[in-house]
């Protein structure tokens, strides 16, 4: 087994980064996190956390801290660009003895984790350089000129990972033609469950987060953003029914952004390994980034904790976690072709069996990660 004097770095200060100095305190280990950001950023909008996110939640010590957060969402329903009925889907059901789903803004999750890491972060602190040394260790330079060398260094910053292209583990992550559209609305309509209303080559989801706001993260087909996003949201969703033009009518600010995804051979490199977004960014599609990242995290924690060395230990938690990335990648780009059928095909198949198809995308991730 390693001692708990290994030296490790966590670089990235985000909920993948949080998430792996938490399980890494747990189970003994003392790691360093560095966070090029300074400390008074702030997580915007908000995030939706399906029932495994909970589970990993519960793992990390850290589901009861956020139980006051936001609002428990109990059911899905899917309604066609008119706002007629689909199709809807059981969350109680379909994540039993799993974890409830939830809704809440992502700075408060951010707080909570950042309670939960431990120690103090050390802002505005860039890597520049990560070398591997002889003897599997990594010598990583800093920049504000300093060194040090650490036994392993955990790449959590996020898709456009730095610490990815310095440990030559993959290039740029690619997009997949796709904006987001994401806003937290107050003062809107009344609603109390998941609702997502699907256009053609278009979606527009809207949730309840608590203290009368609405989280609402829409998307389009599409490969540039716009500049100015609540004007596009209110052309391109302008037409749709259901509770759309309400929220739109209260709408005040628009988060925008170009989705991309990373798919690399290899999630690490002699010390140096990659957790979450930095090793399997995927749309958002499912919810699953930070529930894969909370689930990266326990797993790299627990097979440090085991194994008799860093390198069986790395090889065994990508061993452990890729197929199940693979499965969010995979079912990520079945609904989103399912999104980009034209309605007239598509409406009537989900009226049919439109909540089987979408509860059978989260199926395998009700199993133990």
């Amino acid at each position: 087994m390693l001692g708990s004097s290994l030296r490790i770095l966590v670089v990235g200060a985000g909920i993948a980064g949080l998430a792996a100095a938490r399980a890494l305190r747990l189970v003994g280990f003392r790691p360093e996190v560095v966070d090029k950001l300074p400390a008074s950023t702030v997580a915007g909008a908000g995030i939706y956390l399906p029932g495994n996110a909970t589970r990993a939640l519960r793992e990390l010590d850290l589901d009861a801290p956020v139980r006051p957060f936001g609002e428990v969402v109990t059911r899905q329903r899917f309604l066609d660009a008119r706002g007629g009925e689909l199709c809807e889907v059981d969350l109680a059901r379909l994540w039993h003895g799993v974890g409830e789903c939830r809704a809440l803004p992502r700075a408060d999750l951010h707080r909570v984790m950042l309670s939960g890491a431990g120690g103090a972060v050390r802002h505005e602190t860039e890597v520049t350089r990560v070398d591997l040394v002889e003897g599997a260790s990594a010598k990583v330079a800093f920049g504000d000129g300093s060194t040090a060398e650490y036994d392993v260094v955990v790449g959590a910053d996020g898709r456009r990972s730095p610490v990815r292209l310095m440990a030559e583990l993959g290039g740029a992550a690619v997009p997949v033609g796709q904006v987001m559209y994401r806003s937290v609305v107050t003062g809107g309509p009344k609603i109390t469950e998941w609702t997502a209303v699907l256009g053609e080559r278009a979606a527009f989801v809207v949730m309840p987060m608590g203290a009368g706001r609405l989280f609402v993260c829409a998307d389009e087909a599409a490969t540039a953003a716009p500049a100015d996003g609540l004007a596009r949201m209110r052309e391109l969703f302008g037409g749709f029914g259901g509770p759309v033009p309400a929220v739109l009518d209260a709408m005040e600010k628009v988060q925008v952004a170009v989705t991309d995804e990373v798919e690399i051979r290899s999630w690490s490199r002699g010390p140096v390994v990659l957790v979450g977004d930095a090793a399997h960014a995927t749309a958002p599609t499912l919810a699953q980034g930070a529930a894969m990242a909370m689930e990266d995290a326990v797993v790299l924690a627990d097979s440090l904790r085991r194994c008799a060395s860093v390198p069986e230990a790395l090889s065994e938690y990508e061993r452990r976690r890729r197929p199940r990335t693979s499965w969010v990648l995979e079912h990520t780009h079945e609904r989103d072709r399912l999104r980009d059928v034209s309605p007239e095909t598509r409406d009537p198949e989900l009226r049919q069996r439109g909540g089987d198809i979408f509860a059978d995308h989260y199926r395998a991730l009700v199993g133990p990660h």
